[in-house]
């Protein structure tokens, strides 16, 4: 018995690489010659990031980026459309202009934070103050009046701007250490402090918009010169600003001198109520196993503190070139190819989760799924994603990729199923075999990653272009492989933080109905 199942696999391995192996070949070839030659790339890139912008889920400018890919996929043949899964909360990003007015004038580098509510036509003028040392939470809820009528600052001011890198570059090993040593323990008084008022860094704005601050000013430094996080206001009356390292640290230091600080916050933004939210689901249809499908995969929403240029637009433009290469020269595959743009995963993963509850014929028939989610770097990581034979299918379509695409990647079977970061957990959660492709870091996490400076510049065009066409090559494999893949799952290890064993991720249903409350 065995030896009749090891001869009828190595027959189907043996018919698929012999009786392909030309047309492999010379497919192979055709994909690199169109993604090298013909490159959409910057032009897809300028269009979604420089022209649409940010893609923060509930803004009129998705909903403009939603039409345009569908509008883009038609004018290359392939059918697309907008598939709602939810609602959101509808907001638009206005003007932001923050200076301060006393005791001198100057404009600061600053933006108002997502869903933040507007600070009106004749703007926010008030004196800022920082929150002090705090013994426990009565004495927090004694000092709480202050804030009536104030701007109050909610982050610590960090003691440099300069990042690890660059000390570690020029300081000498003593200084390093110091500056370390002085940051962790203002780091941790901090965190104490925060914890002494009752709250988090996540409710205490509520709070202090509830006992009469007129603003918040917050700044969540990257690590990295010039970058800040930029996420959620959490308001639901005063405007919140996130302002530069340097002009906080500035502002900081006047309040701890008894200079009191006062800032003028313009931020026009408008309330649209309730609207839809949607994925962009594009098809190129199967001609022989129409019901089995091969997904390229990426979120298409972004915060909205720069254009979302890395954090997905990278890895949007991958897989809309990848299926613009794949229409052009395999215009009929044989498993249906779906290219899906998914909605709203910075607030976890939704558009993908309401994509797999809503789709399990479209999950059960998948043979694979491509994702990409972190920079603009090369892919140098596959995992198997847990899956007990992954190696058998991936391992051999990627043999059919070029050195110069695959020379760097680094692959792990069968691998651990990942239980978020991005999209493909989505699937792997359902049991349907999904793959992230790991990208090299390009500084993204310090530089990019949900940042101010996440925009058209930082993207490297000849990375992107090498996920593409490899992109697009694993599709094609998959595509034609006569092997439906497997799902057998692995036996998982330890998990070395709790001691017990890993347990395969559950699924878990989208929030549909997302920052009304």
């Amino acid at each position: 018995m065995q030896k009749q199942l090891l001869f009828s696999i190595l027959f189907i391995v043996g018919f698929f690489l012999n009786s392909n192996a030309q047309t492999v070949e010379e497919m192979v070839a055709a994909i690199e010659k169109e993604g090298t030659e013909n490159s959409q790339l910057e032009e897809l890139a300028y269009q979604l990031m420089d022209l649409n912008g940010p893609r923060l889920v509930g803004t009129p400018e998705m909903k403009s980026a939603h039409d345009w890919a569908v509008n883009t996929y038609k004018s290359w043949g392939i059918d697309a459309q907008n598939q709602q899964w939810g609602t959101w909360k509808g907001w638009q990003r206005g003007i932001t202009h923050v200076d301060i007015v006393h005791p001198r004038v100057a404009s600061l580098h600053a933006t108002q934070l997502a869903w933040s509510p507007s600070a009106g036509k004749k703007g926010v003028t008030a004196e800022l103050i920082a929150l002090p040392t705090i013994q426990d939470s009565l004495a927090f809820a004694q000092w709480l009046p202050n804030v009536k009528g104030k701007i109050v600052m909610v982050s610590m001011m960090q003691p440099t701007g300069r990042p690890d890198d660059n000390w570690e570059e020029f300081a000498t090993e003593a200084s390093f250490k110091k500056m370390k040593e002085e940051r962790e323990a203002m780091e941790k008084a901090w965190d104490e402090n925060m914890k002494n008022t009752g709250y988090s860094s996540r409710t205490i704005n509520k709070v202090l918009e509830e006992a009469g601050a007129v603003a918040i000013a917050q700044s969540r430094w990257s690590r990295g010169f010039g970058a800040n996080k930029i996420f959620s206001a959490g308001t639901d009356k005063i405007p919140v600003v996130d302002i530069s390292l340097e002009d906080y640290g500035m502002l900081y230091r006047m309040v701890e001198h008894g200079a009191k600080p006062q800032i003028k916050i313009m931020a026009e933004s408008k309330e649209l109520g309730e609207v839809p939210t949607f994925n962009t689901i594009a098809t190129i249809p199967g001609t022989e196993l129409p019901d089995e499908y091969v997904i390229l995969s990426a979120h298409f929403d972004s915060w909205d503190g720069a254009t979302g240029a890395t954090d997905n637009g990278t890895g949007t433009i991958t897989m809309m070139e990848a299926a613009r290469i794949l229409k052009k020269l395999y215009p009929n595959p044989k498993r249906t190819i779906l290219i899906g743009h998914w909605g709203s995963e910075e607030q976890g993963l939704n558009g993908s989760r309401a994509f797999v509850e809503d789709n399990p014929k479209i999950v059960e028939g998948l043979q694979a799924l491509f994702n990409q989610d972190n920079g603009t770097g090369r892919v140098v990581r596959i995992s198997g994603q847990g899956f007990l034979h992954a190696y058998d299918y991936l391992g051999r379509w990627l043999e059919a990729v070029p050195d110069a695409y695959k020379n760097e990647i680094e692959t792990t079977f069968p691998g651990t199923p990942g239980g978020g970061g991005s999209d493909y957990a989505s699937f792997v959660a359902a049991g349907a075999p999904a793959f992230s492709l790991s990208s090299l870091s390009w500084a993204y996490w310090n530089y990019t990653w949900h940042t101010n400076l996440d925009t058209y510049d930082k993207i490297v065009f000849d990375d992107v272009r090498n996920n593409a066409i490899l992109t697009a090559i694993l599709t094609y494999m998959a595509c034609e492989d006569p092997e439906k893949t497997s799902r057998e799952k692995a036996v998982l290890g330890i998990d070395p933080r709790t001691g017990e064993q890993r347990e395969w991720p559950s699924q878990r249903s989208p929030t549909r109905k997302g920052g009304m409350d």
